[in-house]
């Protein structure tokens, strides 16, 4: 048990460390990983943040705030927020952008202050440019209906221009399996250690004892 407690604390301390961003709330109602959260909170790649009827949350990630209204449901991604229903508002300065299943939101000038707006309300995608323009990237619902799968089409919302688009894949693609964000847990290089040093100490307790072999000769 030392030697287990020895490897996953020092590995829960690194993980604080290198939190990508951060997330304020108003506490109740604010869900990340379907866990209610305090008002502040260091999220994750793969962190699923969720709001319900009058809490509102606002990611803060370096050069880049989005602030996330009530009822919806976003998937933090590091340089890109999945978008599965609800709306958001973009302010930022490093080209961060938005995913709503098909479609891609992103800021013409990456590295200009741009504040933009995406909502999905039932399979129905509205863009809004409220400080410089952004492109909306749209890709084929399915490979085998495209004749070049990886080609996409773009249009550009001008800053004080808004735009609609129906939704062509479904809900937005969240990463994970059944529980959002337990699949990236498990699959981080931190939960790999803590596991292998789980499984390396229950494994020499069973086999590092020489006057006790694991399968004795006499039942």
């Amino acid at each position: 048990m030392c030697s287990a407690m020895a490897v996953i604390l020092p590995v829960s301390v690194a993980a604080d460390e290198t939190a990508a961003a951060m997330l304020r709330s108003s506490g109740a109602g604010v869900l990340v990983n379907k866990n209610p959260v305090p008002t502040s909170i260091a999220l994750f790649p793969n962190d699923l943040i969720e709001t319900r009827k009058n809490a509102v949350g606002r990611i803060e990630v370096s050069g880049s705030t989005a602030d996330i209204n009530a009822d919806t449901m976003v998937q933090f991604e590091g340089d890109e927020l999945v978008l599965d229903h609800g709306s958001l508002s973009v302010s930022t300065t490093q080209g961060l952008r938005v995913r709503v299943g098909c479609l891609t939101v992103t800021p013409v000038n990456l590295s200009q202050w741009t504040q933009y707006n995406v909502s999905d309300v039932d399979g129905k995608v509205a863009v809004s440019a409220a400080k410089s323009d952004v492109y909306i990237d749209s890709r084929a619902k399915k490979a085998q209906e495209a004749k070049n799968p990886s080609r996409t089409t773009r249009d550009i919302v001008r800053e004080s221009e808004q735009k609609s688009r129906e939704e062509k894949c479904g809900a937005a693609y969240l990463k994970g399996d059944s529980v959002p964000g337990v699949g990236a847990l498990m699959n981080s290089m931190w939960a790999k250690i803590a596991a292998g040093g789980v499984a390396g100490t229950v494994a020499c307790l069973g086999l590092c004892h020489d006057d006790d072999p694991a399968s004795p000769s006499k039942p």
